[in-house]
């Protein structure tokens, strides 16, 4: 039969191992909370004094970093389109990780006819519609359209594969944009990054998918 003393540990066992199954900050979270209930442990249990030393220094490295990541999400600015962004395809991203991620792009202006991706073609970035709309055609035939809110190049911008379909602005617009190359290596620079937005650019083919189904079937089917 187990202790206080024992049950006590194993959570901080148990804790430990959720530490390595979760994502992102929860990690952090969970060592920490496995640091403290181990040093009580040590301190009120089995008395070992390198225990409570190594817990001691375990659980401050671990609030000296959630400190700084507290701090540095409170100082990340955002004007209102991107603050838009945050709620939309970076959702669930912490902000001061939005808040570089984004500097590594640009916002432009674009104009009537402006064609950003064009089917068969390799992507050559991915774009976020803050302002206008854009018309989406396979072949020559419309099937579909995007609006302010939508990613365009998604869907391969990831592997370098070729656009799905031809994208084209229907009038002025203004977006955000980061060259693939850039993406891509961005990603494998910060990796905690990628699970997020391949959630996101997953969410935005399939709003697609149905956008484009209910267009041609509106148009009468595929000829």
């Amino acid at each position: 039969m187990f202790t206080t003393g024992s049950l006590v540990l194993q959570l901080s066992y148990a804790l430990l191992v959720l530490a390595v199954v979760t994502s992102r900050k929860l990690p952090r979270i969970f060592i920490a909370l496995s640091a403290l209930i181990a040093l009580a442990h040590a301190i009120w249990w089995s008395g070992d004094a390198a225990t409570i030393g190594w817990m001691a220094l375990l659980l401050g490295a671990c609030l000296v970093v959630l400190g700084n990541d507290i701090l540095a999400n409170r100082r990340a600015r955002f004007s209102e389109e991107e603050e838009a962004m945050l709620s939309g395809f970076l959702a669930g991203v912490p902000r001061h990780t939005a808040r570089h991620l984004i500097d590594q792009g640009v916002w432009l202006f674009g104009a009537e006819g402006d064609m950003l991706t064009r089917e068969s073609e390799p992507v050559e970035r991915l774009l976020y519609l803050s302002r206008g709309e854009a018309k989406v055609f396979s072949g020559s035939s419309q099937v579909a359209a995007c609006g302010p809110g939508d990613l365009i190049g998604e869907a391969t911008v990831l592997t370098g594969g070729p656009a799905t379909a031809t994208v084209v602005l229907a009038g002025p617009a203004r977006f955000w944009c980061i060259p693939a190359p850039a993406l891509r290596a961005y990603l494998t620079a910060n990796p905690d990054l990628l699970p997020a937005l391949e959630r996101s650019f997953s969410r935005a083919m399939g709003d697609k998918l149905r956008t484009s189904n209910r267009t041609i079937a509106a148009a009468g089917g595929v000829a």
